[in-house]
């Protein structure tokens, strides 16, 4: 089957759009290096697949929503489906993922296997993330033998990876089986909260946003939208959409050349080309005329 391109394609919601896989087999594995550099964050965004995650090399920055994890070189993090995430090199990483559906592993939604095992896991309010550190061997074997057959499209690569990964789940279900019997505690406040306001941004990034904008789309105060989102995000909802328009304009400074600057702050919410300008450097430590002139000169270079 072979790897995937690496990259994010999200809706206004934040969910991600790009197919893991196909319908036959809903499964994708990807291979991506990380630097603790804006440009190589993975963006907030989240899958209705389960995705496992394995450091090859360096160490992991990753965070589930208020959680952060350390991920390093020989762990897994295995992410639950439809958990709000980001991540970064801390300082550098190399990582391979799988990303797949937990219908791989149970065929039907009415399987023994979805009732009794996976859908008791996917929905405990206990696992949003899980690391499975190195001291485990096992669980790092599972996941290389998977991964190397969708890599290298061995002969019934299909039966390995579902085997591999039904074993890996099967580890996290009985970590997690003390706490399957308790009743599932409502999504949290925050959670809910965080992605309605993650959306109004990501949709209205390019027009007037203010702070009593994000503020009003959750019923709150802006105080407590400041609050709620220092609490998960670690930084203010205006700070935040201030890097966010930055990252946008980064990728059209990249993908249309003959843009002017001009017109691309406009296009991501700056009136002030100066002030554009003055942010663009202070996140990327350059201009954003020299960041496109090294751009095109990295892809000449490859």
């Amino acid at each position: 089957m072979a790897l995937q391109k690496c990259g994010l394609n999200v809706n206004s919601t934040n969910k991600e759009l790009l197919p893991h896989g196909t319908q036959a087999f809903p499964c994708a594995g990807y291979e991506s290096t990380h630097k603790d550099s804006i440009e190589d964050l993975i963006l907030w965004h989240w899958h209705e697949e389960i995705e496992v995650i394995y450091i090859k090399k360096g160490t992991m920055q990753l965070q589930v929503l208020s959680e952060h994890f350390n991920v390093h070189e020989g762990e897994l993090a295995v992410i639950n489906a439809n958990a709000l995430h980001t991540a970064w090199g801390s300082p550098y990483c190399e990582l391979q993922s799988l990303v797949f559906s937990p219908l791989l592993i149970t065929g039907s939604p009415d399987s023994s296997f979805a009732l009794k095992y996976i859908a008791p896991i996917t929905e405990c309010s206990r696992f949003s993330c899980i690391i499975l550190n190195r001291d485990n061997s096992q669980t790092a074997n599972l996941f290389s033998e998977a991964f190397q057959a969708l890599k290298t499209d061995a002969f019934g690569y299909e039966f390995t990876v579902r085997e591999k990964l039904s074993l890996i789940l099967m580890i996290i279900y009985k970590q997690l089986k003390p706490y399957l019997l308790e009743p599932n505690t409502p999504k949290s406040t925050d959670s809910l909260r965080i992605a309605e306001m993650l959306k109004y941004i990501h949709t209205n990034f390019s027009g007037e946003v203010t702070l009593s904008d994000i503020a009003a789309i959750s019923g709150i105060s802006e105080r407590e939208a400041l609050r709620c989102f220092k609490r998960t995000i670690g930084e203010s909802p205006v700070q935040y959409l201030v890097k966010y328009r930055l990252m946008q304009s980064a990728d059209i400074l990249s993908s249309e050349p003959t843009k002017s600057i001009t017109e691309i702050a406009g296009e991501c919410g700056f009136d002030s080309p100066a002030y554009y300008t003055k942010k663009f450097k202070e996140l990327y430590l350059c201009t954003p005329k020299d960041y496109r002139q090294n751009n095109e000169q990295n892809l000449r270079s490859h």
